[in-house]
């Protein structure tokens, strides 16, 4: 997988349905040992709350994880991982505290609840693409900098920092998507660049 949907940040929302108090608690995640760690300081800071509903989805291993910790079976933590999956989202976790209000409100409406708590975290913290990106460096002479910064822009090529020494050193960040990059740098510099790519890519954050 080398792009994929995410949260951007650690997140709270919250709202009351029939006198019953519903807080959505949403983390970005990259292992599932930060999954549980979330999910046990939540229970931590929320001991006294009826439930605290929890899914999480990894990307390692494909992970899918759910819990309706005491609610009705398919009520809470189903609903919770379908809002995940709708959005597409993965390294994410959501923990939904629960405050029970007096009322009942049935199956159908603990499925509305817990995905409308899910909905509205997921839409408190935000929703980031992750892009397999390659680092390159361009060393080349001040004359030809304009040429190159808009052939990657055209390129749909990221740019980084820029060193300003006897010569521009570019940086660029280079989405695994793009084909031809090294040759096109070739082609408008006559050969007269240095180029260098790092061997291992990374994922970077496209809002």
């Amino acid at each position: 997988m080398y792009e994929y949907l995410t949260v951007e940040k650690a997140a709270n929302a919250e709202f009351i349905e029939k006198k019953s108090r519903f807080i959505s608690h949403v983390l970005p995640i990259s292992k599932e040992s930060e999954a549980l760690e979330f999910i046990n300081s939540i229970k931590s800071k929320f001991w006294d709350a009826t439930h605290n509903v929890y899914a999480y989805i990894l990307r390692e291993n494909n992970i899918q994880r759910y819990s309706d910790d005491g609610e009705p079976s398919g009520t809470a933590g189903i609903p919770t991982l379908d809002v995940m999956r709708k959005e597409n989202l993965t390294d994410a976790c959501i923990v939904t505290t629960r405050y029970f209000g007096g009322t009942l409100l049935g199956a159908g409406g603990l499925v509305r609840a817990y995905t409308k708590s899910a909905k509205l975290g997921i839409d408190s913290a935000g929703i980031i693409k992750k892009i397999y990106c390659f680092e390159y460096k361009i060393t080349l002479d001040y004359p030809l900098m304009g040429k190159v910064q808009n052939a990657a822009m055209e390129l749909g090529v990221i740019s980084g920092d820029i060193q300003y020494t006897d010569n521009v050193v570019l940086t660029f960040l280079v989405p695994h998507t793009v084909c031809g990059f090294k040759e096109k740098i070739i082609d408008i510099t006559h050969g007269s660049s240095i180029i260098t790519k790092k061997s291992e890519g990374r994922f970077i954050d496209v809002k």
